[in-house]
């Protein structure tokens, strides 16, 4: 019977460890959506941004191996609304000439009950801010389903700033949402 020595079983080991360690890699498919919603003179709009990538490792047994990596295209942003369409770019909101993307990235994932909840950083307008969102990630076959969710204070972020620092004409909360289907790479 051929044995292989405990020294070499110990290296196939610990060469085996970082792959068995790691969340699953996931793409996001078409049906996937990036919103907000937010109050212009106490109602509320909708609104979505179309272009935006995002990179989804994850592991509901193992969040510590998880990670989230978002980037919008911030002119992309639509509310149906074609003056707001157009201001929301500009320099008073997102100034998408000067900062044409957000990022938001996780720093590490919790669990709060039944909830997980992923903590990161977003950066807008140059401001970078901790951002917490909610997470429900769902298995289907060899793919899955995320839905996050949470609020920004848009003043945090400058945008909206000058005679749109008002909140009683534009809300401070903004809540985002995104509805992820993923398949697993």
């Amino acid at each position: 019977m051929n044995r292989l020595p405990y020294r070499t079983l110990a290296v196939l080991f610990a060469l085996a460890a970082p792959f068995a360690a790691s969340a699953a890699d996931y793409t996001v498919q078409p049906g996937s959506t990036l919103g907000f919603t937010s109050s212009f003179q106490g109602s509320d709009f909708n609104g979505q941004f179309n272009k935006w990538t995002a990179a989804i490792s994850y592991d509901a047994a193992k969040l510590a191996n998880s990670k989230f990596d978002v980037t919008v295209d911030l002119s992309s942003a639509k509310t149906g609304d074609s003056d707001r369409d157009s201001a929301l770019p500009g320099p008073d909101f997102f100034d998408a000439a000067k900062y044409p993307q957000a990022h938001f990235v996780t720093t590490g994932f919790r669990q709060q009950g039944s909830q997980v909840i992923a903590d990161g950083t977003l950066t807008l307008r140059g401001v970078t801010k901790p951002v917490s969102l909610n997470v429900t990630f769902k298995p289907q076959g060899s793919g899955a389903t995320l839905d996050v969710g949470g609020s920004v204070n848009r003043l945090d972020f400058g945008v909206g700033g000058g005679q749109y620092k008002d909140t009683s004409v534009i809300g401070a909360d903004v809540k985002v949402t995104a509805h992820l289907v993923l398949n697993a790479k």
